[in-house]
């Protein structure tokens, strides 16, 4: 049964996709509608899906959640729905022909319209307010839209444009308001964290917005994600290393370490350059957890130059790390200008072996910290354990904290000492001193 003034909004793809869907949601509500947030049984008189269209398997995610909910509509379970999001921004016109029973398609930026299409009447601003969708006491905050980069096989600057930096004090006050809303922990993301602010005045500006952030009463924990290796701005690292609230954590996405395939892949950093930036990294910040991701199957990636990739990964031994295997995307210069030639079932075994050998590195580095008392926050409770974080561990991605909820009573959103009593590969074991 559909449920009258209710709107089921449904978000696909990554935490900066998440932050447009709580602006939404934020936007509905003060018009007076209810919200719902991936509602297991979407039942809303509207319904909208927020998409990803960065890689094959999330494109492929997308297409099958707008068409369930093209059948949902049909059934009478769910009223009008519409889409946004990357992938309509890509698509739109081949997914309005292909897909009709869709009530309308808005892209990347031109979401904030679909109320004001729904409504006859004026619509009220948020005034750049959300709806958490994240527990209280986190947030993800986006700094910037678009990419200026043109790595061979990204498809982002074709669906997001050119870098296009928000002014600080905008940030500011949206951290300011965040704060006062609960948050303490906030994920600073955006496409190239470290490019922040060039196109404002030329000016790398990130070191100096974090500095500011820092400085903001009630703001705990700042965790940086998504930094870029070439012409990295050294500065942010002195704001991680004397600012207690900046945590000694850095997401620097990396790719590959074959020059062969950095040249290919159009990353304009070498080896050489990458191995002392991230020796730089670590003796200007003790203590640092480096996060990275690396693709495994570049057209023209030999044996070799995999071999290569795992021997970096021996020697550098990130604390955290993801990778994944490439695909194909229209429209780029990998897919125009190369050929898909890495069989699928060789990417596949050498993502396997790049795990296998990350999943071994993390229990060592894991296993490290039994006997150390860390500061840890509560995310939630999950049956006789009590799930937290550390400074070293983003939200959804990294090592969580278990302690057994038998000890003592926890607040979620709260810090707390905890001795670290035992480890897996990927998660740690406490006790509250």
């Amino acid at each position: 049964m559909v449920r009258r003034n209710e709107v089921d909004i449904i978000t696909l793809g990554c935490s900066k996709n998440l932050v447009d869907s709580e602006m939404l949601m934020r936007q509905f509500e003060v018009n007076g509608f209810r919200c719902r947030h991936d509602a297991v049984r979407p039942q809303g008189e509207i319904v909208v899906v927020n998409t990803c269209g960065f890689i094959g398997d999330a494109k492929e995610e997308s297409v099958n959640t707008i068409m369930e909910l093209v059948q949902a509509k049909a059934e009478g379970r769910i009223g009008r729905l519409y889409v946004m999001g990357c992938l309509s921004q890509r698509y739109r016109q081949e997914l309005e022909r292909e897909i009709p029973e869709v009530d309308g398609f808005y892209g990347k930026f031109d979401w904030k319209q679909l109320l004001s299409d729904l409504s006859n009447k004026k619509v009220l601003t948020c005034d750049g307010q959300r709806c958490l969708t994240t527990p209280a006491h986190y947030a993800y905050l986006k700094i910037a839209e678009g990419c200026d980069r043109r790595c061979a096989y990204c498809a982002i600057p074709l669906i997001t444009g050119k870098h296009v930096s928000r002014p600080q004090e905008e940030i500011l006050e949206e951290v300011r308001w965040l704060v006062s809303q609960g948050v303490k922990e906030f994920q600073v993301i955006e496409q190239e964290l470290t490019y922040y602010g060039v196109d404002l005045d030329g000016r790398r500006q990130i070191a100096e917005l974090i500095r500011k952030m820092s400085a903001i009463p009630g703001v705990e924990w700042i965790r940086l994600h998504y930094a870029y290796p070439n012409q990295f701005p050294m500065e942010l690292l002195d704001v991680i290393r004397e600012s207690p609230r900046v945590c000694n954590y850095l997401d620097l996405a990396l790719q590959h370490i074959s020059d062969h395939m950095l040249e290919r892949m159009h990353r304009n950093v070498s080896k050489v350059e990458t191995l002392d930036l991230i020796r730089t990294i670590r003796e200007r910040v003790p203590g640092i957890h480096l996060r990275t991701t690396l693709m495994v199957g570049f057209p023209g990636e030999t044996e070799e130059d995999f071999q290569e990739l795992l021997d970096f990964v021996r020697e550098v031994r990130f604390e955290r790390m993801g990778a994944f295997a490439y695909s194909e995307e229209e429209g780029t210069y990998s897919a125009l200008h190369y050929q898909d030639d890495v069989p699928e079932e060789v990417k596949q075994e050498r993502l396997d072996r790049l795990m296998a050998l990350q999943q071994r590195i993390s229990a060592e580095l894991e296993a490290e910290k039994i006997g150390q008392v860390m500061k840890v926050i509560i995310d939630r409770r999950e049956g006789d354990y009590y799930i937290g974080r550390t400074e070293y561990c983003s939200p959804e991605v990294d090592p969580e904290v278990l302690i057994p909820v038998a000890a003592r009573q926890l607040r979620r959103g709260c810090f707390y000492q905890v001795k670290i009593t035992d480890s897996e590969a990927f998660d740690l074991y406490g006790e509250v001193v």
